[in-house]
């Protein structure tokens, strides 16, 4: 009877021993593999556009590093919020990243949307790029002092686009008016869902002109059907050498656009970390060196710390900038 007692309880230790191991270790098997399924990777803007382009590429390389799939999804409207708004209210399993563009630090400052950069994790910072001024070829304006004179003397007839209401473009337009000394309402701006749709606006008639990148401009502008007046960077850019600054042309004014990847905020930070590095190597690969060169997006790399410390700040200067040029009062 006591033998019997014995082999029960060693029975039941037994049990009890699967039954915790049944429980504990898929967990962290499931921890160890993550990645285990296919990623979404929002995109704020219209496909075609610079961060569109930007985010497949790093799309194909992070799909290689991490095993798999990673899918880019434009969600577009509302000037940026929508895409934004999505990623950061997507569940936070380290299953749906961002692709955060400026507008982060500007759409709530203009209560286009309640999103802002405190509702992402940040991951990481991988290019900025300033602003140009685009016109058609064909366009009257040799120089940007020639549109700016047109402009000064025909206010409201030209009307400029290449993001949504109060967007960094806008803000690059407001700015640069300001700056050279006419009101902002000389060249009103016309919302759109990215500067791709706003060159081909542009391209088709209906727009005067477009302030974005070079980059998202270079196909227009090799294929003769777009040139850029000026670039408001602090140096001209590689990839357009004899496109002046705003400074070289006397206007003292500098703006750009800056890209990078954030999860919801509460996602794991052992997922952001295992994110964090794969896009490291992404961003220092080669194959994402060349294809930046090529398209000249200017790579800009900074980690998790960094780029959340980035984010707040350039919240804090936006606010007080789009206060400066009216468009927030």
């Amino acid at each position: 009877m006591k033998k019997k007692t014995i082999f029960r309880n060693l029975v039941v230790a037994c049990l009890a021993g699967f039954l915790v191991l049944g429980w504990s270790i898929p967990a962290s098997y499931a921890q160890a593999k993550y990645p285990s399924r296919p990623i979404s990777f929002v995109c704020p803007w219209g496909a075609g556009g610079g961060t569109d382009r930007v985010a497949r590429m790093l799309a194909v390389l992070l799909e290689k590093d991490l095993g798999q799939p990673v899918t880019v999804v434009n969600r577009t409207g509302g000037g940026g919020a929508v895409g934004h708004t999505a990623g950061a209210t997507a569940s936070p399993d380290g299953y749906t990243m961002t692709i955060v563009t400026v507008e982060i630090t500007m759409m709530h400052w203009m209560g286009l949307a309640k999103v802002n950069y405190k509702d992402f994790k940040p991951v990481a910072l991988i290019n900025f790029d300033p602003a140009g001024v685009n016109v058609r070829t064909d366009a009257p304006w040799a120089t940007l002092k020639d549109l700016l004179a047109y402009a000064k003397a025909n206010p409201g007839k030209l009307k400029a686009t290449g993001t949504g209401k109060g967007g960094i473009w806008d803000l690059s337009r407001a700015g640069m008016l300001k700056a050279a000394g006419i009101s902002i309402d000389a060249i009103p701006w016309v919302p759109s869902e990215g500067a791709a749709p706003g060159l081909a606006e542009l391209v088709a008639g209906g727009i005067a002109v477009v302030t974005c990148s070079l980059p998202e401009a270079a196909s227009l502008i090799e294929a003769k059907r777009v040139k850029s007046l000026a670039i408001m960077g602090d140096k001209r850019a590689e990839i357009f050498p004899d496109v002046p600054t705003l400074k070289e042309l006397g206007i003292d004014w500098s703006m750009g656009a800056w890209r990078g990847v954030c999860v919801p905020k509460d996602t794991p930070d052992a997922v952001a970390k295992t994110l964090e590095k794969s896009l490291e190597k992404a961003v220092a690969s080669a194959e994402f060196k060349d294809f930046m060169k090529k398209n000249g997006f200017g790579i800009m790399w900074a980690p998790a710390a960094e780029y959340a410390k980035f984010m707040a700040e350039g919240d804090k200067a936006m606010g007080a900038m789009m206060k400066e040029v009216g468009l927030v009062k």
